[in-house]
């Protein structure tokens, strides 16, 4: 009879710990994203979350997402004052770092359910919108809406009573929902609107590119000081379309090559200069107009480098 070989502690705590980014990495970058409205600084929360839990009691945590839901919560809410205080001496328009839709940049085909789930959590106007919402807010907003915690949860999570929660997501529901109006834009839709504009902007066709804005679309790019962007915020189909071929049209602009990948939850692309070695300029998401389907509402601009990072790690993987 031969004896078992007890299990490694170390070995053991790897594989609860690899268990559990499986069933909660996602979700937890994704909160600690829309808190933040930054990739890096996602990841960083996250990793810090997962050093916590290591050296937590598994056998004292009755729901682990609840508790690491909580734990990340709490670590960008002391994040959000500084951040905050970045974006008062801002250069120009703030947008956030684009995200990446694994899923949508063809590892695998997500299902219209997840899709629709995942444009409404991190969508761009979404992200403005709670940008403009206080800390304990955007908090409550998230974890209520998005993560389905009762009130109760949510007052231990922040510190506040249960009806004190329930009027930060109240207050906070009704701000988003004026200012981030949503269509939802499924796969086929999504190519439709990216085929179209791609060749549009290919044969610098400034009518074509107006017919696919809506006649209040809006053009917001971030430059952050570092690169040049369009300054203020575009409003105006047509405007819109005489300023982005106009763009196009330049010589720095002639290496340009456009890859259509789904970032934030919606159409986009990636933009790279093949006279620069394949150097990644831009990002846009095309989001769809709320009020007139089949067309353009929003061009949403990153062009930060710094915010660009992000995204090619994440090709990089």
């Amino acid at each position: 009879m031969t004896e078992s070989t007890p299990p490694n502690p170390a070995e053991a705590q790897a594989e609860r710990a690899r268990r559990y980014q499986r069933e909660h990495a996602r979700a937890l970058r994704a909160l600690a994203y829309r808190m933040l409205g930054s990739v890096a600084e996602a990841e960083d929360i996250v990793q810090e979350a997962w050093l916590r839990w290591a050296e937590q009691d598994e056998a004292e945590v009755r729901h682990a997402g609840a508790f690491l839901s909580r734990m990340v919560t709490h670590l960008c809410l002391d994040r959000l004052g500084s951040a905050a205080a970045r974006r008062e001496h801002y250069v120009g328009v703030w947008l956030p770092e684009p995200w990446l839709d694994d899923e949508a940049f063809g590892k695998t085909a997500p299902d219209p359910q997840s899709q629709a789930e995942f444009a409404q959590d991190v969508s761009v106007a979404l992200m403005l919108a709670l940008e403009r919402l206080s800390p304990l807010e955007r908090a409550a907003f998230l974890l209520h809406d998005v993560f389905d915690l009762d009130f109760g949860e949510i007052g231990e999570h922040l510190g506040r009573s249960p009806a004190a929660c329930r009027q930060l997501s109240s207050r906070a529901r009704r701000k988003v929902k004026e200012e981030a109006p949503r269509r939802e834009v499924t796969r086929a839709d999504g190519h439709r609107l990216w085929q179209a504009f791609s060749q549009a902007v290919r044969s610098q066709d400034v009518d074509a590119l107006a017919q696919l804005l809506s006649a209040d679309a809006l053009m917001l790019a971030d430059g952050g000081g570092v690169v040049s962007a369009v300054p203020r915020p575009l409003q105006g189909g047509e405007r819109i379309a005489r300023a982005f071929i106009g763009f196009a049209r330049m010589p720095a602009s002639q290496g340009w090559r456009l890859e259509a990948v789904w970032l934030n939850g919606m159409p986009g692309c990636l933009v790279f200069d093949d006279l620069e070695g394949g150097r990644l300029v831009q990002a846009m998401v095309l989001a769809p107009s709320v009020d007139e389907p089949g067309r353009i509402g929003a061009l949403y601009i990153q062009r930060n480098p710094e915010k660009l990072k992000g995204l090619l790690a994440a090709l990089a993987v």
